[in-house]
């Protein structure tokens, strides 16, 4: 599967931004998907995942700012992001995977990733 995000821009702290990741190829029904963020000079980190049967999981720096969710009609995931916060600067990443989410916080859980769209919070 390819994966296609965009979405991102500049957005003053405590205003909203949605993402979205577009795939195409195999079936997009089949998988678990997820959003993972990275800032200048961190790790690539955990933010979403929705799985097939659309039980959502969250980090928990935006349980309840962020809500992830998917139309498989459109092959679309979404991250709706609310009450931005300058520590969310970020590239944020899609991801998709098959099969179990035993374990899903990990990028090397993921086989296939889109190209990072950057989101600016500015203070």
């Amino acid at each position: 599967v390819q994966l296609q995000a965009s979405g991102g821009g500049l957005v003053q702290a405590g205003g909203s931004l949605s993402l979205s990741c577009v795939a195409s190829g195999r079936t997009f029904i089949d998988y678990n998907m997820a959003w993972f963020r990275q800032g200048p000079g961190q790790e690539r980190e955990f933010v979403a995942m929705i799985t097939w049967r659309t039980n959502t999981y969250y980090a928990d720096s935006i349980k309840g700012r962020f809500t992830i969710s998917r139309d498989n009609a459109k092959k679309t995931v979404y991250l709706q992001m609310r009450n931005l916060k300058h520590e969310d600067t970020a590239a944020y990443y899609c991801a998709a995977r098959r099969g179990s989410i035993s374990t899903y916080r990990s990028v090397n859980d993921y086989g296939y990733w889109g190209q990072g769209t950057q989101v600016t919070v500015s203070s």
